[in-house]
C-alpha cells in the first residue's frame, strides 16, 4: 500500500504498512465477522442497500485519511488512492476470513449471498485498515514534532465531524445488528431511555474535557462554555445520526413504532457517543 505523499518506497515498508492495515483491520472488525445477525442481513440485503453503504464507507475512508492520515499535506488524488486501496484490502480480508469461518461456500450459495457478506463486512473492515495503517506504525523522533504541529491543523470542524463519524460507527456497527439492542429498546421506560441520553452527553463531555485525552482540551479555552456546547452537540449529535443509519441499514426499524425507533437510537447512541468522543482521539 502506498502512503500518501510518497510516490515511491521500499518493498519492505509497503509490506509493513499492510500488514498494519491487516491488524488494524481484524482488530476493529472480529466481533461483526463472528456475528450471526451479520451473515443474514448479507443474505437480505438489497444492491442499492449495499451501494449506499460502500458510498457512505468510501466518503469516511477519504474523511479519515485527510484528517487523520499519515501525511495532512497530501492531495486529494493521492488520498483517493489510499481509500481505495484500504477498501480493496477489506474485501479480501472480509472474503478470506468468512471462508475460513465456513460462512460462505463456494459451491452452494449465490453469488449475490456471497458479495452481500463480504461487502457488509468488508465497510468496517476497511475503516479498521485505515485506522492501522495510520496509527499502528512506529513514531519516528523527526515526525513526532511535526505531528505535534498537524493536530492544531486538523482540530477543524470538519475533522471533529468525519472523526466522530469513523469512531461512532466503529464501536456502534459491533453492537447494532443484535438483538440486544431490540429488547433493551422494547423494555425500556421512558424514564431509562432519558437516563440513557443524560449518559451519553455525560460520556462525551468527561472524554472531551476532563479525561486528558492525548489530543483532548488540556486546559479550558477561552471560550469554554461555547466549546463544551459545540463539541458535545457534535458528538452527540453525529453518534445518533450514525446509530439511525446503522440501525436503518440492518432494517431494525421494519415493523417498528416510532417510540420503539427512537429508543433503539437512544440505546445505541450511548455505545456510539463513546466511540465519537473517545474513538476520535484514539484514530487520529
Amino acid at each position: 500500500m502506498m502512503s500518501t505523499g510518497e510516490k515511491t518506497k521500499p518493498t519492505q515498508d509497503s509490506l509493513k504498512e499492510y500488514a498494519r492495515g491487516i491488524t488494524g483491520g481484524l482488530l476493529f472488525s472480529f466481533p461483526l465477522l463472528y456475528t450471526m445477525e451479520v451473515w443474514w442481513a448479507g443474505f437480505i440485503a438489497s444492491p442499492d442497500s449495499l451501494l449506499i453503504l460502500m458510498g457512505v464507507t468510501f466518503l469516511l475512508l477519504l474523511g479519515y485519511n485527510r484528517f487523520a492520515g499519515l501525511r495532512p499535506d497530501s492531495s486529494w488524488g493521492e488520498i483517493m488512492i489510499d481509500s481505495v486501496e484500504e477498501m480493496g484490502l477489506g474485501l479480501v480480508i472480509s472474503f478470506a476470513v468468512l471462508l475460513m469461518l465456513n460462512r460462505i461456500h463456494l459451491g452452494s450459495m449465490s453469488v449475490d449471498e456471497i458479495v452481500g457478506k463480504i461487502v457488509i463486512e468488508a465497510m468496517v473492515v476497511s475503516i479498521g485498515v485505515s485506522i492501522g495503517t495510520a496509527q499502528l506504525g512506529a513514531e519516528k523522533e523527526e515526525e513526532k514534532k511535526q505531528q505535534g504541529d498537524d493536530m492544531a491543523k486538523k482540530n477543524t470542524k470538519m475533522s471533529i465531524v468525519v472523526l466522530a463519524m469513523c469512531g461512532s460507527i466503529i464501536i456502534g456497527s459491533n453492537v447494532a445488528p443484535t438483538e440486544e439492542v431490540l429488547l433493551i429498546a422494547v423494555e425500556a421506560q421512558p424514564l431509562h431511555i432519558f437516563i440513557m441520553s443524560l449518559v451519553s452527553i455525560l460520556i462525551s463531555i468527561v472524554v472531551v474535557f476532563f479525561s486528558d485525552f492525548k489530543g483532548s482540551y488540556k486546559k479550558k479555552p477561552d471560550s469554554f462554555i461555547y466549546q463544551l456546547t459545540f463539541d458535545t452537540c457534535i458528538c452527540y449529535v453525529v453518534a445518533l445520526g450514525t446509530s439511525a443509519f446503522v440501525l436503518w441499514f440492518f432494517d431494525r426499524f421494519e415493523n417498528m413504532s416510532f417510540w420503539v425507533a427512537f429508543s433503539q437510537v437512544i440505546v445505541l447512541g450511548v455505545l456510539s457517543s463513546l466511540g465519537a468522543s473517545a474513538g476520535r482521539f484514539l484514530i487520529r
